[in-house]
């Protein structure tokens, strides 16, 4: 049964890519991710009216603001910008990426001790973005290497909020902090949103995939991961990245005709090598000891 969760979690946040990839076009990054918050902040309200729930809120208002910045506000805006320019398949693949920069920062800037398999899992895992990214090296590809960075610079704000809330928030409750983060998120997205609305009218399409990504792969998706968190622990509900990618090559593929490549399927699969190393959730097997 936990399987069948965590694969059905890994179908959603791999969609939430090809939602954005149709969305942001019609609506633009901001006024796109300030709608997908603040419904989600609808869907996640009820848990603040847990017993004890608010009060915790209360007491956290400077870390929770400081994870919905990093970890929804601005990485969610940067992911939504780069599909403008990157399909929504690499778009998935590269943030696989986070646990590595989750590494790296918990070692230089938190002090923490790294072992030499997690040095190891770093430099595969950049090894396995150069060869994710390679093609667009040496091609008049426009924005194209902006949308790679940004999505990157996405996936090291998730790197840094990881740490932070290990250090800040250790012992709220997990929804106050989904709730909190995307409430925050809310409260410095819709203003710039209402500088930024579309002049347009949107179509169905666009409505339906804002409904989709606040409601499904947000407010849906907190729930699930929570609720595995809560039943099978948290290292394997952190095991949902190395999915992810799957489910958002294969919607790419499905739906918007995205190509999977080869360059693809072998940098995204070092990719993930190097996350599971760095994550310490992948370990090499030791050869047995020689006997004299």
């Amino acid at each position: 049964m936990k399987a069948v969760e965590l694969s059905t979690l890994a179908a959603i946040w791999g969609a939430s890519f090809l939602f954005m990839r149709v969305a942001t076009p019609e609506f633009g990054p901001i006024a796109l991710i300030a709608l997908r918050v603040s419904i989600a902040t609808l869907i996640l309200a009820p848990a603040i009216c847990r017993a004890g729930a608010f009060a915790q809120f209360r007491s956290k208002l400077w870390p929770l603001f400081v994870v919905g910045v990093t970890n929804s506000a601005m990485p969610f805006c940067l992911l939504a910008w780069s599909t403008l320019y990157v399909g929504a398949g690499l778009d998935s693949v590269l943030n696989a990426t986070t646990p590595l920069w989750a590494a790296a920062i918990a070692a230089t800037v938190y002090r923490t001790s790294i072992g030499s398999r997690q040095i190891a899992g770093l430099l595969i895992g950049l090894v396995g973005v150069v060869v994710l990214v390679r093609d667009t090296f040496h091609a008049d590809v426009g924005k194209v290497p902006l949308a790679i960075g940004a999505a990157l610079l996405a996936t090291l704000l998730y790197g840094f909020a990881v740490n932070y809330s290990k250090r800040n928030l250790a012992g709220v409750r997990p929804f106050v902090v989904a709730f909190g983060s995307q409430f925050m998120a809310s409260i410095v997205l819709v203003p710039l949103a209402l500088l930024s609305w579309p002049r347009h009218s949107v179509p169905a399409s666009g409505w339906a995939c804002v409904a989709s990504l606040g409601i499904v792969c947000t407010g849906v998706a907190y729930v699930l991961y929570f609720r595995l968190v809560e039943h099978v622990g948290a290292s394997y509900a952190a095991s949902v990245t190395f999915v992810i990618p799957i489910f958002g090559v294969l919607w790419g593929a499905i739906f918007l005709g995205e190509k999977i490549t080869a360059t693809m399927i072998v940098g995204g699969a070092i990719i993930l090598l190097g996350t599971g190393l760095a994550s310490g959730r992948l370990k090499l097997a030791r050869l047995p000891a020689r006997r004299a």
